[in-house]
């Protein structure tokens, strides 16, 4: 079997439905192998926090091997883990189909399963996974909201944390007044999303999912998409039956992943059938949709017609592009773009299309970043390890700062938002200059149509 990540990795389902699953002796045995082999390579040593934690814990055990490393240690490699998936995926060489079948991530999935079968869950957590109930009671309250959630709100932030665990020097998403798919249908009812008629893809139908976070905290990078979309030629509109179930994975609650997989696929199968593509706006929820969904729902038509129907917005512009041509009319934008590479955008494998379409753009200077930026959902907010989200995240705050550029944009909102306080707490800022305006890449190419 060749080594060296030459072959395509492949991932076998999540058999969480099976009682072996939450077996804890079988999952230590399987624990010990795994970290043993990682203990070995160490190729992802500079991945995340989890395998520096799991290294000096080797490294500090009194034989300076997992063999006098005790299993209650293990809780700390997995609390670091965000199932960013780019050990899988990026690094390590023994993954399926090579014999020692290593899937690091969903192994830490997992140990949380087992965790959560047992009680051991964490209650803000759960509470902050539910997005979409959080969406409908908060929006309509956004000013309140968003008040409350400042950083530098003295009388909200430390109540928050010392109650909730919710750290007080972290970014908080903010919350819209009107939800995308309100924003949506009034544009649509005004004509303002009518398919240009001097656009090249016509003919195509795109049902953009708005994603929990598109609908309720970032419902511009929708009107955004559809605006580009419309230009093009393409027959647009938001879809949004409810949340990809990213935010339940992260808490290894399967059920509720799977309940959303079955929920969501359900409602978009007519669409499917009847030619339309479906388009995420977020790079976590394509990852959901296309590779996890999959993995834990397997026998599902829908789930799996879904899964082949999916594209990010920016992995379909790129595809008009190629296949149709761009509309005309984009202008230059003045400065550079620095493109934070998501690590959800990075595990679907199927290139760097942000950079692709950025350049899209007349003469527009593109400076990838591939790091982490260390968020990974309620790890970014929580105060036991906002610290280590941070620590991670400095790499690519200080390699997007090196870009000097005019404009900071990443495929996921909840990242750019941590990068960009990382940006503001390591002053690394041209303090001389404007600070960087900071978005999804598809509002750049709204923004270079003066959309």
């Amino acid at each position: 079997m060749a080594e060296g990540s030459l072959e395509a990795p492949t991932r076998h389902p999540i058999n969480w439905q099976d009682d072996a699953f939450y077996d804890e002796a079988a999952l230590d045995e399987e624990l010990r192998r795994v970290f043993d082999i990682c203990h070995g390579c160490r190729r992802c040593f500079n991945l995340c926090d989890s395998f520096p934690r799991l290294f000096d814990m080797i490294d500090e055990s009194e034989s300076g091997e997992l063999d006098s490393v005790t299993s209650d240690q293990f809780a700390a490699v997995e609390e670091a883990c965000t199932l960013c998936d780019m050990c899988f995926m990026t690094k390590c060489p023994y993954v399926p189909p090579h014999e020692f079948n290593l899937d690091f991530p969903h192994l830490m999935l997992r140990y949380r399963a087992v965790n959560a079968k047992n009680g051991k869950t964490n209650f803000t957590a759960r509470q902050l996974a539910e997005m979409d109930r959080n969406g409908r009671l908060l929006s309509p309250v956004a000013g309140l909201a968003n008040w409350g959630a400042k950083k530098d709100n003295k009388l909200t932030r430390p109540l928050m944390e010392k109650v909730a665990g919710i750290d007080a020097k972290a970014e908080l998403p903010t919350f819209a007044r009107t939800p995308l798919m309100k924003r949506a249908a009034a544009s649509q009812k005004s004509g303002a999303l009518a398919p240009s008629p001097d656009g090249k893809a016509h003919g195509r139908k795109a049902a953009l999912f708005a994603t929990c976070n598109g609908n309720y905290n970032n419902p511009q990078m929708g009107e955004a998409a559809l605006k580009v979309l419309a230009r093009q030629g393409v027959t647009a509109k938001p879809v949004y039956p409810g949340c990809c179930g990213m935010p339940f994975l992260e808490q290894a609650d399967m059920k509720r992943v799977a309940e959303q997989a079955k929920k969501v696929s359900a409602d978009l199968r007519p669409l499917v059938d009847e030619g339309w593509d479906i388009i995420t706006l977020i790079a976590s929820c394509g990852l959901m949709m296309k590779f996890e969904w999959p993995l834990i729902v397997p026998d599902n038509d829908d789930v799996i017609a879904l899964s082949k129907a999916v594209k990010d917005i920016d992995e379909y512009i790129v595809d008009i592009a190629r296949t149709e041509g761009m509309a005309d009319g984009m202008k230059p934008l003045e400065g550079g773009v620095a493109v934070h590479l998501a690590c959800h955008a990075r595990a679907q494998n199927v290139g760097a299309k942000a950079v692709e379409l950025l350049k899209l753009i007349p003469d527009a200077k593109v400076t990838p970043v591939e790091r982490c930026a260390g968020h990974g959902g309620t790890f970014g907010v929580l105060k036991e390890t906002h610290d280590v989200a941070m620590k991670v995240g400095k790499t690519a705050a200080r390699n997007i700062s090196r870009a000097e550029a005019a404009h900071v944009v990443s495929e996921c909102p909840l990242a750019l938002k941590h990068i960009m306080q990382e940006i503001d707490e390591l002053g690394l800022a041209d303090v001389t200059k404007p600070r960087p305006s900071s978005s999804h890449p598809v509002e750049l190419i709204a923004r270079a149509y003066g959309l």
